[in-house]
């Protein structure tokens, strides 16, 4: 999933292992969620959300995500 977490990060002025300390993560699961190797449950998205002051929807790019959603997959949407 598309996501701006490494751009919001670097602006807060945090490394990887700091953010993930703040929410309770390993550094290299900040990591595999900005470089789209892992997407994060709804409350690790909550909590990232909470210490950049912004909607999950403007830090994780639904729209922009080539994935299909679940329901799309087990809909057999193309």
């Amino acid at each position: 999933m598309k996501n701006r977490l490494k751009q919001l990060r670097e602006a807060f002025g945090l490394t990887q292992e700091q953010l993930g300390k703040i929410i309770g993560v390993s550094r290299q699961a900040i990591n595999a969620i900005e470089t789209e190797k892992y997407e994060p449950s709804i409350w690790l998205a909550y909590d990232i959300s909470k210490v950049f002051h912004k909607s999950i929807e403007e830090i994780f790019l639904f729209q922009e995500s080539e994935r299909k959603s679940r329901a799309e997959q087990s809909r057999g949407v193309v």
